[in-house]
């Protein structure tokens, strides 16, 4: 689920995709990015000894330099998802970051994968 998920945020905004907290220390931010982290990966249901399906959830960041960017693009990406069958909870929140240049949004996306 995790290509999956770096796969429609790269495709549809072409910025980079990045595991929360990945970014070397002497590494430049991009003026423009995403995060992501794997919250939980929970099992449900079982038949013959193993699951039916898995609900897989990620806290999704998206950081920029452009604070109109950090509303329109987390909106977009929240439609994006919801149009490939993730869910959504809420529009997300403010998120903390790092560097004086950039700010962020979160949100929290979940998919169900059938077995």
């Amino acid at each position: 689920m995790r290509d999956q998920l770096i796969e429609l945020l790269w495709d549809e905004y072409g910025y980079p995709v990045r595991l929360q907290g990945s970014l070397a220390p002497s590494e430049a931010y991009p003026d423009n990015f995403f995060t992501i982290w794997n919250a939980e990966t929970a099992d449900g249901d079982h038949f013959d000894n193993g699951p039916i399906w898995y609900t897989w959830t990620f806290s999704i960041y998206f950081f920029s330099t452009d604070p109109g960017a950090v509303l329109s693009v987390t909106e977009s990406a929240i439609n994006l998802l919801k149009a490939a069958g993730w869910i959504i909870d809420g529009k997300g929140t403010d998120a903390p970051s790092d560097e004086i240049t950039h700010t962020g949004r979160t949100f929290t996306a979940t998919f169900i994968e059938q077995q």
